[in-house]
């Protein structure tokens, strides 16, 4: 070997065995951290496939902790910028869910197909492989923003999920535009087919969120020197009528509704992946978790789950498809795994691809599966007590939500895995919640759908926006268009967060002797009576003394105060056993919530 060669192959290993560059420099509990690894030199379309054969994961340990995230291939590492497509930037990213000294050893492997296999020693090893270090994380700051504030928000074996800080989640959002990222300001992404009810030729439509634009706020993230201020924007919105969660998919081409949003670098392309247009959707992604809106990330729809890959099982197009995924965003802190809207797929398919998403996990989120209309019962009937499931999202009547609620919630807490019960679409499928406009009260969404689901004991709910109306599940462009309904959803989400212990709470709507009031309680300590429209409510309460205060769910605002302040229960002179009446302080007739609190045995 001459010396110039001799000296170039040195260069060469020194490159790629040189430290991984660490983002941020001081990184943080619950803020993300990126490592970026100079690696193979390749590309999107290149032989060796970048996405099929290579593996790229990094495992962090602290203490008794060990925490394997999984790594992709990141082009010059800036793609969201310059859309490259090519580059030899290899990256992992890690939320740490606690401060300290985490070590951290890395896996690089090389080999046709190596993607697929979950043995450690597939392939060969390359690059990197075996590099070792070490990062020293600090306390999340003070002045941490969103769920970085809070941490990881996990499933906990109860009825409510938790952040690592302490605090139940209770959830308002919306669940439309399913195809929210189907945005003309991502790379690659165009109208494939028209949106059918969409009056409009095909190929035209994609989301611009124009109205939103003026949401945008001096040091948001945008990306190639100002695209995305629009979407950034209306995440802005959101987050301001104090919703925190949104409902959308990353897949739903193959016969699906909107057929704009895909995570390839080609409609007709199953195994190459968009770096660019996936790194933009990392910047809206990470937005929404400063903002606190939780990611409930539908992997496919009813019209395509039996498509990718041919089939509904867990195969290697599948497999391929959900470890980008992970590797991509599983490092956020509030996500939702979906397995699909309407999903047909069979239940042991469907729990080998909950367990196949949790392998690949550092920290392991809630997996759920979307019902059909009104089958939230029958269909869940197959995995109550499955440990691979943790939550609802029930497509039903708003008239169901607090039955369907209570039943879900018992059978599941009798199988010994109690579920986090979510309503997350209304019907019918051409009303749904309409906009202000055609429905200023939104009286049948708040009483039936919002305050039926969290009486009955359920963790909230997403809006579905009907077909018959304007901005619509697939083409709104303006969530200014359900204002009102925001802030009756904040109103009741405020209630249950600031007044009420609502996870050591369950449902009691026997205690009522009125029909269709619905009754919360922790009994003898604390009762929450909704009475959607009764003058007067009895409604039987252990004895002792209670406090008795108001809240309009309708306005929102401070508790305010009846005739009578305090009721007092007493077992020597109990009449009725116990019954007691309730009138509103006014406005009788409409919705009101009673709050009782104990306060003398």
């Amino acid at each position: 070997m001459s010396m110039l060669r001799y000296l170039v192959v040195i260069f060469a290993a020194a490159v790629l065995s040189a430290a991984p560059a660490v983002e941020p420099a001081a990184p943080l509990q619950w803020q993300t951290v990126t490592l970026t690894f100079d690696g193979p030199q390749t590309s999107e379309t290149a032989t060796p496939n970048p996405f099929n054969d290579y593996r790229m994961s990094v495992t962090f340990s602290k203490g008794g902790a060990a925490l394997t995230a999984q790594g992709f291939f990141a082009a010059d590492g800036d793609a969201a910028n310059t859309s490259a497509t090519a580059g030899n930037k290899w990256r992992v990213r890690f939320t740490p869910p606690e401060p300290g000294r985490w070590t951290w050893v890395a896996s690089f492997r090389t080999g046709a197909d190596v993607a697929y296999s979950a043995d450690a020693a597939a392939g060969r090893p390359a690059a990197f492989d075996g590099e070792t270090g070490a990062i020293e994380v600090s306390s999340a700051p003070a002045n941490a923003r969103g769920f970085q504030a809070k941490g990881y928000l996990r499933y906990v074996n109860g009825h409510y999920l938790q952040f690592q800080n302490g605090d139940y989640f209770l959830k308002g959002g919306a669940g439309s535009p399913e195809n929210f990222l189907g945005y003309f300001e991502f790379d690659g992404t165009f109208d494939t087919a028209s949106h059918g009810r969409i009056a409009t030729d095909a190929g035209t439509f994609l989301h611009r969120y124009a109205a939103h634009a003026r949401d945008w706020r001096a040091g948001d993230p945008t990306w190639q020197g100002g695209k995305g201020k629009n979407i950034i924007g209306a995440l802005n919105y959101l987050a301001s009528e104090g919703m925190n969660s949104l409902y959308f998919l990353t897949y739903n081409l193959d016969g699906g509704d909107g057929k704009d949003t895909w995570m390839w670098t080609d409609p007709e392309i199953r195994d190459r992946f968009d770096v660019s247009k996936l790194d933009q959707w990392e910047i809206t992604f990470s937005h929404m978790e400063r903002l606190g809106i939780l990611m409930h990330l539908f992997i496919q729809e009813t019209e395509n789950d039996e498509e990718l890959g041919g089939s509904p099982k867990l195969n290697r197009t599948r497999q391929l498809y959900l470890r980008e995924l992970v590797a991509r965003f599983g490092h956020h802190l509030g996500i939702v795994w979906d397995l699909g809207e309407e999903n047909d797929t069979p239940r042991l398919d469907r729990l080998e691809i909950s367990r196949y998403i949790t392998s690949l996990e550092a920290v392991a989120h809630p997996v759920t599966v979307h019902t059909h209309n009104t089958r939230s019962r029958r269909s869940y009937t197959s995995m109550i007590g499955a440990p691979e499931f943790q939550t609802t999202a029930i497509q039903g009547r708003m008239e169901d939500a607090n039955a369907e609620t209570i039943s879900l919630r018992a059978r599941s807490a009798w199988s010994g895995q109690p579920w986090v019960i979510f309503h997350d679409e209304q019907a019918p499928a051409s009303v749904g919640a309409m906009p202000d406009e055609a429905d200023p009260t939104h009286d049948k969404p708040r009483k039936q759908e919002l305050w039926g689901n969290l009486m009955g004991g359920g963790s909230g709910v997403e809006w579905y926006f009907g077909y018959n109306y304007p901005h619509m599940d697939l083409n709104i462009e303006d969530w200014r268009s359900r204002d009102i309904l925001w802030d009756q959803t904040r109103y009741a989400l405020e209630f249950f967060q600031q007044h009420v212990p609502f996870h050591e709470m369950w449902p009691a709507n026997d205690l009522s002797a009125t029909d269709n009031t619905y009754v919360f309680a922790k009994e003898g300590d604390i009762y929450v009576v909704y009475s959607p429209e009764a003058e007067a409510t009895q409604i039987t309460l252990a004895s002792g003394e209670y406090s008795l205060r108001w809240y309009n769910p309708r306005t929102g605002g401070a508790l305010v105060q009846g005739a009578a302040p305090t009721l007092t229960v007493n077992d020597s002179l109990m009449r009725d056993e116990g019954v007691v009446r309730l009138t509103p302080p006014s406005d009788r007739g409409k919705d009101w919530v009673a709050l009782l609190k104990r306060i003398s045995p």
